[in-house]
Formats: C-alpha cells, structure tokens, sequence
C-alpha cells in the first residue's frame, strides 16, 4: 500500500488518511551509508522516542512490538514488515499495523538520495483501528501522528 520501492507513489485506498513527507538528512556518501544502515534498523521509531523489541535488520515477515510511552500510558503497537527495498539509492521499508495497534494501516520509511543530497521520506495510511478504545480516541491519535512524523523527519539526521 505505501510502496516504498517506488518513487512515485500512486493513488492509494481512499477509506485510509494518506499522508508523505519527506526532509533532507543531510549530504554525502558517509551520511547515505549512515542513514541507509539506520532505517533498517528501525532508528526511524527509535530516534523518536519509541522502543522497538527487535535489534535485528528488517526483513519481510517480521513481527514486532513497537512501544510508546507517555507519561505513565504505555501503548503497544504489534506491526508486521510487508515490504523492504534495498537498491544503490533508495532504502527502506514498510510495516503494516497488526490486530490492537492504535491505528489500522501501514507505514513505511525510505533514505534515498538526490543528487548528493540524503533524503528520508515518511508514507502512512491509517484509519481508526476497529477496537475500542481506540476507535474513539482516533481524533487525539491524528494529532500525535503529526507529532510523531516531526519527529520522524529529525531521526536520521
């Protein structure tokens, strides 16, 4: 669904919140090699405050529990690696939210380079998750995506 082996993205399921961003990491080929080891290692969510319960490189199939915690709340996001590309200028994943993650839908997180420039591009699509509590707390969850993409786009730098 976020397709991160392709450049372009194309239109996407409209019952999902689609969103792209993208942010310069920085420039050169320490920086790509840096940022490109990085996003497979889910630096990504952890640079963002987020743990991730695996230390291991990403690869499709894999499950794993993503974990926030704010305050005294922690919320536990399963998700599942659908997706990895690794080519010369473009690297990254996507993930899809599993069964009592917050949200329903897929993210995924591509380093890819412009030239000599280094580039980390964030796709999601979500949607209420169809458990409560969730599904009534979405409004709040679309403001801590907002949050959370910042965040995301100074992971790598």
């Amino acid at each position: 669904m976020t397709s991160p082996e392709l450049h372009d993205w194309p239109a996407s399921d409209p019952k999902f919140r689609r969103s792209e961003v993208s942010a310069v990491v920085g420039s050169g080929d320490a920086v790509w090699e840096r940022a490109a080891g990085d996003v497979l290692r889910w630096r990504v969510k952890t640079a963002s405050g987020f743990a991730v319960d695996s230390a291991a490189p990403v690869s499709p199939g894999d499950r794993v529990i993503v974990t926030a915690r704010l305050i005294a709340l922690t919320v536990v996001e399963p998700v599942e690696v659908v997706s990895v590309v690794d080519e010369p200028n473009r690297v990254g994943f996507a993930y899809r939210t599993l069964p009592g993650h917050p949200v329903s839908g897929e993210e995924a997180f591509i380093v890819h380079r412009h030239g000599n420039e280094v580039h980390l591009t964030v796709r999601s699509l979500t949607r209420a998750a169809p458990q409560q509590p969730w599904r009534a707390l979405y409004p709040l969850l679309r403001v801590a995506q907002l949050i959370v993409r910042r965040r995301y786009l100074r992971s790598l730098r």
